[in-house]
């Protein structure tokens, strides 16, 4: 069976993100990492819900997870012994075991594939970005801003842009959305910008700063996409109804 193009995307990402994974968790942990008061088990818990929803995606396309077939456990066991082996490895790189980190591994893969019982690619990809950028943004107990400016930057860029592009894609195919006008516009913000906020509130409610800079940059991510997103379908609108009028 051929492999739809999303599918495609889905493997690449997983090629990508698996071994990068591999070799962040045997690397020694940067003193910034230890500076910033990251949360070792929400790290590990959102590195293994990405995993497995790449993973699962990756191989059953647009399927929800059905417990009664074979393909659900294989991954779930893959998984699983791939976290442990990965924990188990960890001295011999100059860091730790814990078992909570297999915990941790353990309850990401599970939360993925329950939430992959009940709903497709697209609103899974919505739900799963959308809870990394809420877990990304509040994990540290530091400002990461001031630890680590350009990192920061880039991930409320890219992930904001991200989530946009998953959510106008979101609209297109389930909720009939179509632009270029003012309801796709208003649509298309809504989402990504009510995400930003219920993020930044919750940051506020923990303590932290407001951190404009912050706001203004994933705000930059989604007009990245909304933009040209909505400029071109006006371009397309006027070249086919040119196109209409010689006719």
């Amino acid at each position: 069976m051929a492999l739809s193009r999303r599918q495609k995307i889905t493997i690449i990402s997983l090629l990508f993100y698996w071994p990068a994974l591999f070799v962040l968790a045997h690397i020694p942990i940067p003193q910034l990492v230890r500076r910033a008061g990251v949360s070792d088990k929400s790290l590990h818990f959102l590195a293994y819900l990405i995993l497995v929803f790449l993973l699962w995606f990756a191989i059953s396309s647009d399927r929800k997870v059905n417990w009664r077939t074979a393909r659900v456990w294989w991954i779930l066991a893959v998984v699983v012994l791939y976290g442990l082996a990965d924990e188990f490895s960890q001295p011999y790189v100059g860091r730790t075991r814990d078992a909570m980190d297999v915990v941790a591994n353990v309850a990401g893969t599970l939360t993925g594939l329950i939430l992959f019982s009940v709903l497709t690619f697209w609103p899974a990809s919505l739900l799963v970005t959308g809870t990394v950028i809420f877990g990304i943004t509040n994990i540290a107990r530091a400002n990461l801003a001031e630890l680590l400016p350009m990192a920061n930057a880039m991930f409320h860029l890219f992930a904001y842009a991200i989530f946009t592009t998953l959510w106008a894609q979101y609209m297109h195919l389930f909720l009939s959305v179509r632009g270029p006008n003012v309801r796709w516009l208003i649509s298309a913000l809504a989402v990504p910008t009510l995400l930003l906020f219920t993020v930044k509130l919750f940051s506020v409610i923990l303590g932290r700063n407001l951190a404009m800079a912050d706001i203004i940059i994933s705000v930059g991510g989604i007009a990245a996409v909304v933009a040209p997103t909505y400029l071109t379908g006006l371009f397309d609108r006027t070249q086919a109804t040119k196109d209409s009028a010689r006719v």
